[in-house]
């Protein structure tokens, strides 16, 4: 991150942690930038399990999931992870200040350059919400989901964006969930909506209905619901010039993309039209569903909203 594009803009590090840091990971952590770092300690009441929480029901769950092999299945950490993600994270002091985010998680891989400030071209083209790589959900963890996500639309029906695209997550125009969702691990987002009294009522219908525990509701699914509900189309975008690697999943850019970035990834490794459970297509019906679109072995770029490639040095963070 910082050398394939934070060296050029030197916008501050806020690293959260729900233990406090050490002083060795201090150290080594801020020899790697020239950028001002600010390491916090989460609020225990924003980690752990809350107390209206029936922890016999949850336990039982868990067991469940366990039974089914159902990744993280068995874990309280993990599921203490996705609700401080979902519903947390924006409130912590150290955020205060700032507008936007990208959200920078462990063990993922940025393959190329990226010339122009992302966070300007989300200000100077209204674009709240966006990602880099769409999949599906492991139905499994969510089997109750959709049912809370309907409670709160008839409970809120003025928070629904009136061009929103509620038929990425759903097949059959909000009766169903079909799993699709944004890979929240990574962000880059306006703090102002998970901030505004549509996302608020939206988390709090969620959280009390205790599904982050009795099943095991990802950050993800509930990220990219609420973006689909609650914002415009047009406020979502996709970063097809970012390469990205988490996990087995990767998206690669295509074409001039590809050489502008100087990317270091095999542009026939990518998940966006490939994986059996890629939402990509998906998503580029909702968001351009007048466009013809390219087969999925069809090797050519297909250039929707290319951010223009200018590098602007910035002092200041944001």
């Amino acid at each position: 991150m910082e050398d394939r594009f934070n060296r050029h803009h030197n916008y501050s590090w806020v690293l959260l942690n729900e233990e406090p840091f050490t002083d060795e990971f201090k150290r080594r952590t801020s020899i790697l930038t020239k950028s001002e770092i600010s390491y916090g300690l989460i609020p225990r009441e924003h980690w752990v399990q809350p107390s209206f929480i029936d922890e016999n029901r949850a336990a039982r769950a868990r067991a469940t999931m366990v039974a089914k092999n159902i990744f993280h299945g068995e874990s309280v950490s993990y599921r203490n992870m996705c609700r401080f993600n979902a519903g947390f994270f924006y409130k912590h002091p150290l955020l205060a200040q700032y507008k936007y985010y990208w959200r920078v998680e462990p063990y993922v891989t940025y393959f190329c350059d990226l010339p122009y400030d992302p966070f300007l071209y989300m200000e100077e083209n209204d674009k709240v919400y966006s990602f880099v790589i769409a999949l599906e959900e492991l139905g499994d963890t969510v089997p109750t989901l959709w049912d809370t996500v309907k409670k709160f639309t008839r409970e809120y029906p003025q928070y629904i964006a009136p061009d929103n695209s509620i038929d990425f997550v759903s097949d059959d125009h909000g009766e169903s969930f079909n799993l699709c969702h944004f890979w929240s691990n990574f962000e880059l987002g306006s703090l102002d909506f998970w901030r505004s009294p549509a996302y608020t009522a939206f988390f709090n219908t969620l959280d009390l209905s205790g599904g982050f525990y009795y099943e095991r509701w990802g950050d993800a699914p509930v990220h990219s619901i609420a973006a689909s509900l609650l914002l415009n189309r047009t406020q979502i975008h996709f970063w097809s010039d970012i390469g990205y690697k988490h996990d087995e999943f990767q998206h690669c850019p295509q074409g001039s993309e590809h050489k502008i970035g100087k990317c270091s990834c095999d542009p026939s490794d990518n998940f966006d039209h490939q994986g059996f459970a890629s939402c990509l297509s998906t998503w580029e019906e909702v968001r351009y569903p007048n466009l013809t679109l390219p087969d999925a072995e069809d090797d050519g770029e297909m250039e929707l909203e290319t951010p223009p490639l200018v590098v602007e040095e910035r002092e200041s963070s944001d």
